[in-house]
């Protein structure tokens, strides 16, 4: 018998190369699930490659931003815009609400040289959303470059950059979207691009360079990658637009909103001290639903104990000190149901009970 007759194969492995019309057509159907007409490119990372990528591109000791803070993300942003040498302005709000385009407007009134505005769309790890249309309106009077990350937000809720004048739009694939995490992607503006173009400290020849792709990549008319593609990711990132496309967008969304409702009423029905963490409906993250654990419950041990009676559940308590008084219930992407919903709000009832019995 021959070595190629006993070869193990594997759809997995041995996969025909990604050809860079293959790679552009992908972009192409990002584009269009976005709505824009921006460039958008993809890149071989999980969404914290052009998350930093594009902040270090475009901020600089001459760049004053505000930065917007309704969860750990707006943390981190702040960090880098900071190492960059930008002039940071941090606008926090408390993680139970949302920001308001006034106080973007207050932050402008108080310091006009903001250049940079840094902000999420929806906070899976506290449960909040902001509403961006209203915010880019105030960000497009003051003239600022708009830098937003949506990555939890694409397939739970409107994204929409041009319409709302995004200059810098991160997206991933891992949580609405339903697909992989290897792999994500920034819609790039002209004066995005030309920000970077004037920036002396934009990340030059390196995996962090957005400039390196459009010289190499856009500028070139998409005729030859940078480098080798990510086959797997990109291919699951195909299939995953193919599915939003094949059932349609609209109705992805509903799926997560109806989840979210499901959420918030059904934690308020249970009657075990359990309340949304984010006081107003309007201001939750239809990607993921918060909830305050009764008095003298440590949330991580509450969902430790529901998570022993099944450990598929999409529990999670919160991160650091929120780890004490916050549950997160992730309703995205495959889990974006409500009987999946009914069935974490079981497992924490009867966790509850199981607590206050001893």
């Amino acid at each position: 018998m021959s070595e190629e007759s006993t070869a193990v194969t594997h759809p997995f492995l041995d996969l025909p190369p990604l050809s860079a019309a293959h790679f552009a057509s992908v972009e192409d159907r990002v584009a269009r699930l976005l709505g824009t007409e921006q460039d958008v490119v993809i890149m071989q990372g999980e969404a914290l490659l052009p998350l930093e990528g594009a902040i270090r591109g475009t901020a600089g000791p001459g760049t004053t931003a505000l930065n917007v803070i309704t969860g750990p993300y707006g943390q981190t942003f702040g960090n880098w815009l900071r190492d960059c040498g930008a002039t940071v302005i941090d606008l926090a709000v408390p993680f139970h609400t949302a920001v308001s385009a006034g106080q973007i407007r207050e932050a402008f009134a108080e310091h006009p040289e903001i250049d940079f505005v840094s902000l999420v769309h929806a906070e899976a790890a506290t449960g909040n959303t902001n509403p961006v249309a209203e915010i880019g309106e105030a960000v497009r009077e003051q003239g600022a470059l708009f830098y937003l990350d949506a990555v939890a937000s694409i397939g739970a809720e409107p994204v929409l950059p041009d319409a709302w004048g995004v200059d810098l739009c991160v997206i991933g694939a891992q949580k609405a979207m339903g697909g992989p995490a290897g792999v994500s992607a920034v819609s790039v503006s002209e004066r995005a691009w030309a920000r970077m173009a004037a920036n002396p400290r934009a990340p030059r020849r390196s995996y962090l360079s957005l400039l390196d792709w459009k010289e190499r990549w856009i500028d070139g008319g998409r005729k030859a990658l940078p480098h080798a593609p990510a086959q797997l990711e990109m291919l699951a990132l195909e299939a995953c637009v193919e599915r939003i496309e094949a059932v349609g967008l609209n109705t992805v969304m509903a799926r997560h909103a109806s989840a979210a409702a499901a959420a918030r009423a059904g934690a308020v029905a249970l009657g075990a001290g359990l309340e949304p963490y984010v006081h107003e409906a309007r201001e939750a993250a239809p990607v993921a639903t918060t909830l305050r654990t009764p008095s003298g419950v440590v949330a991580s041990e509450l969902v430790g104990r529901a998570l022993a009676s099944d450990p598929t559940l999409p529990l999670a308590a919160g991160g650091g000190a929120l780890a004490k008084e916050m549950i997160r219930v992730n309703h995205y992407g495959a889990d974006a149901r409500v009987e999946v919903v009914e069935a974490c709000l079981a497992a924490l009832g009867a966790a509850l009970e199981d607590i206050r019995r001893r």
